[in-house]
């Protein structure tokens, strides 16, 4: 993964486990570093040895959205929020999918780039209860 594009707290998989960024580091040299943690371990390891979560309708649940439409092209979960929805796009084009804020559409695929737009949106994490490692933030 491209460390430039991963925030604290975002939420990634190492090793088909799912862990909660803590720190991102330079080491020596140019490689970067980041320490992730969950309930059972809390390591620092590579950058690029850690792969994102894909989004699938499981994480567009546990992120509060509910499933509102669904079509054999398409299949749509909004949240509370009226300005936002996910959509996911059942052809094999895939052109469709993705998140839709106030009609405008934004490729993200993978649950730490929901988490930064959410944090740029809202000024805070998205509340989910997975396994405890993402808490809300008032």
């Amino acid at each position: 993964m491209n460390a430039a594009d991963l925030k604290i707290k975002n939420l990634v998989e190492y090793k088909k486990q799912i862990y909660t960024i803590t720190e991102i580091f330079q080491g020596t040299g140019h490689d970067y570093f980041v320490k992730i943690e969950n309930d059972v371990h809390s390591i620092s390891v590579p950058a690029d040895s850690i792969t994102p979560i894909r989004i699938t309708e499981e994480w567009l649940e546990k992120f509060g959205f509910l499933r509102t439409y669904s079509s054999e092209q398409r299949i749509r979960y909004e949240r509370p929020e009226t300005f936002m929805k996910y959509d996911i796009d059942l052809s094999s084009k895939k052109i469709l999918e993705g998140l839709k804020i106030y009609g405008n559409s934004i490729k993200c695929r993978y649950i730490h780039e929901f988490q930064n737009i959410f944090s740029c949106l809202f000024g805070k994490e998205p509340a989910t209860s997975h396994f405890g490692l993402l808490k809300t933030e008032s």
